[in-house]
């Protein structure tokens, strides 16, 4: 997502992007391969900080054994064993239908890698336990679409806000300030969450 056509388009159409573009070093970003895990571990991380995500993360390692998250797994570990690593009932129950749907391809991430961006977020909320944020992530960090800008992420909003100082942060105002990193809001929301890190 970060190339150096995406970088270039950015610096061109918007002065204060191009100030994050010339000023954070950010020349690669991994795609996450693996989607099912990817799923799961969003599902982990919802309503948690980035500390409580990876401690739950790391307990939930060792309770299936395995540093990858496969459908196999989860369904061969009691949901009561699940819980001790710090999981709440329902996200118990959310991971355990997701591993259901993609062992009996309810949930089937080779039709979904060439679904619309639009179709991916439909098909995926379908399932309990994910919702807009959740499939936007998964669009932006599993499948690398470049024209995805998530207005439930509060980071996003907070940057935005920070840098173009907008006269209120309804839905409408921030959209129209994204327009013009279009086909590129991918690659702006990247430099836009590295923002807040930057001091």
């Amino acid at each position: 997502m970060i190339t150096p056509k995406a970088k270039k388009y950015l610096i061109k159409s918007d002065p204060r992007m191009a100030k994050l573009v010339k000023t954070l070093k950010m020349d690669r970003w991994q795609i996450r391969e693996n989607h099912f895990h990817s799923l799961v571990g969003s599902i982990i991380s919802q309503q948690l900080s980035t500390k409580a995500a990876s401690t739950i993360r790391k307990r939930f390692i060792e309770v299936l054994g395995s540093k990858k998250f496969t459908y196999k797994h989860i369904l061969q570990t009691p949901f009561r064993k699940m819980r001790s690593a710090g999981l709440s009932a329902n996200k118990v129950r959310f991971i355990k239908g997701l591993a259901r749907a993609s062992k009996s391809k309810k949930l089937d991430f080779g039709k979904i890698r060439l679904m619309s961006d639009e179709q991916v977020i439909e098909e995926l909320i379908a399932h309990k336990g994910i919702g807009r944020w959740t499939a936007e992530m998964f669009l932006i960090f599993s499948l690398g679409r470049p024209d995805v800008f998530s207005l439930g992420d509060w980071g996003l909003r907070s940057a935005v806000m920070k840098i173009y100082k907008p006269k209120n942060s309804d839905p409408k105002t921030i959209l129209k300030i994204t327009e013009k990193w279009k086909p590129y809001r991918s690659t702006a929301s990247l430099y836009l969450w590295a923002s807040l890190d930057n001091k």
